[in-house]
């Protein structure tokens, strides 16, 4: 048996399912909340919620960096790439709506848009055309942000400049937490960011808000298991914080990595779309490195965009108030060849995952 396939036993999925449902007291609803686009694809597509209890509820939180990135920033991207900047951008990114098209749009009326598979690609295009003005369009949580930062310190190319749009996971999370309405009872911590950033920024979680905090990996048993080790913790009545992806994630996470993203970056107010401006939650480029600033070598400011286009609920979705299908717009007129709202554009989108691995509406 390969390592994945011992992930994916199907006879230990049961054991620990039967664990999971010895310990759920069947007089309340216990909602969890993950934060990864990734575990939702896992969660959907291996039919992870058909071995819990029917009163155990897995939401999906803000776990997608294309999901809540705003209208405003994809508006400015446009912007420049109309003044003749060329704009380079991961995939997804591409069809991430503004307020009144995507930088796809852009692209078919003529803007010079190329997408690139990580930062270093940029980088390059720019060396190899310096008398054009390049923009790296950099999207992304704590797990794309060293590689940005990275090229931002090594100033190989004084024709590029960054659009920073990296986010910070723990204060989304926190945002979450306060929300009376959403009643939570624990967060599965996600598994790429926490290689950054560790274990140790999600101790508010257990310490401040009784929240039981596991940080998963992504195969099948790797979630069912971090359910029962939530689950345990609500029945023991001492949430703690907790490792279940001890083969990928170390207690204090990349150091380097964090060091290079401290040494770029400054942590700075910043609208996530769907929640509103969530403090100390985005980063932005210490004055040092104004220079490769894109807003400000180009002139151009951030201008409150349309998050959300009528109809769309991709803003009760991205915070697992709702499930995609609860959507007037999910399958009809949002489409994964034709998205309305940002949830739908990326692999790790909610409504993406629903669209091509759940059947709705049959499968709930």
């Amino acid at each position: 048996m390969t390592t994945a396939q011992s992930y994916r036993d199907p006879e230990m999925a049961k054991r620990i399912s039967n664990k999971i449902k010895a310990l759920t007291p069947t007089e309340k609803t216990i909602k969890i909340c993950h934060v990864c686009g990734t575990h939702e694809w896992t969660i959907s597509h291996f039919g992870i919620r058909s071995l819990l209890p029917k009163n155990i509820e897995v939401i999906a939180g803000p776990g997608c960096p294309v999901c809540i990135l705003p209208a405003s920033e994809v508006d400015a991207a446009i912007q420049m790439a109309k003044k003749g900047v060329v704009v380079t951008c991961f995939g997804d990114v591409l069809r991430v709506p503004g307020s009144h098209g995507s930088l796809l749009d852009a692209k078919a009326e003529g803007a010079d848009i190329r997408i690139v598979y990580s930062t270093s690609d940029a980088v390059k295009m720019a060396q190899e055309e310096p008398q054009k003005d390049f923009l790296f369009f950099a999207v992304g949580f704590e797990t794309t942000a060293p590689s940005t930062a990275i090229e931002v310190g090594r100033k190989q190319a004084e024709n590029l400049s960054f659009l920073v749009s990296h986010r910070i996971v723990p204060p989304a999370m926190e945002l979450l937490a306060q929300m009376d309405d959403l009643e939570l009872d624990g967060f599965i911590a996600p598994g790429h960011v926490s290689t950054i950033i560790g274990v140790e920024p999600y101790a508010v979680f257990p310490e401040k808000y009784g929240l039981p905090t596991v940080v998963a990996g992504f195969e099948p048993l790797d979630l069912l298991f971090s359910v029962y080790m939530i689950v345990k913790q609500l029945s023991d009545g001492k949430p703690l914080l907790e490792n279940e992806y001890t083969r990928g994630v170390k207690w204090e996470g990349n150091v380097k990595a964090q060091r290079l993203i401290s040494q770029v970056f400054d942590v700075v107010d910043g609208k996530w779309r769907g929640l509103g401006t969530i403090p100390k939650s985005t980063l932005a480029l210490k004055s040092d490195y104004a220079c490769y600033d894109a807003l400000k070598k180009h002139g151009v400011q951030l201008i409150d965009g349309v998050d959300s286009q009528p109809g769309c609920r991709c803003h009760l979705v991205v915070i697992g108030k709702i499930k995609p299908d609860a959507c007037p717009l999910f399958l009809k007129t949002c489409t994964p060849q034709n998205p309305v709202g940002a949830c739908m554009v990326s692999m790790e989108g909610t409504c993406r995952v629903w669209a091509k691995t759940v059947n709705v509406p049959d499968n709930q």
